[in-house]
């Protein structure tokens, strides 16, 4: 069986849990600005961060969901900065290392669902969410923080 390789070092926790608290501050700074007629605009998220914020914020947050509900089930994919491995079910066959399930999001979208900015029924309509499997919906994991 193979093991994930960590996505974030015992080292860099704190990093990472600093840049994820400052996209999903300037997210809802962004999203205090729009319009209470757009509700959909939120989907348009996409705060003007450095590239090492974005990366240290992915990392974080699917470590987060990774301890959250840990497993070989699903792979979840947030190019170019981190895949894990979560939920019980059926590994990844010897010979094809994939998942059965795998769910492959941009790092954009899957920020915004981490910090509840958007919801998964609104990025899935949208067609920003590609998952293959049975378990292809993260909602009932999702957000992954508390919202004040």
């Amino acid at each position: 069986m193979m093991e994930c390789m960590a996505v974030l070092l015992e080292k860099d926790l704190g990093r990472g849990r600093l840049a994820f608290e400052q996209w999903r501050a300037a997210a809802r700074e962004s999203l205090a600005s729009l319009p209470p007629t757009a509700p959909d605009a939120a989907i348009g998220i996409n705060p003007t961060l450095p590239r090492s914020v974005w990366a240290m914020a992915v990392r974080y947050s699917l470590m987060l969901l990774e301890r959250r509900a840990p497993g070989p089930g699903v792979e979840v994919r947030v190019a170019p900065w981190g895949a894990i491995k979560i939920l019980d079910g059926p590994e990844s066959d010897p010979h094809n290392l994939t998942p059965p399930d795998v769910i492959e999001l941009d790092p954009d979208v899957w920020l915004r669902l981490a910090c509840g900015i958007t919801t998964w029924a609104q990025e899935k309509e949208a067609g920003h969410i590609s998952a293959v499997g049975e378990r292809d919906d993260l909602s009932d994991l999702l957000p992954l923080t508390r919202q004040p």
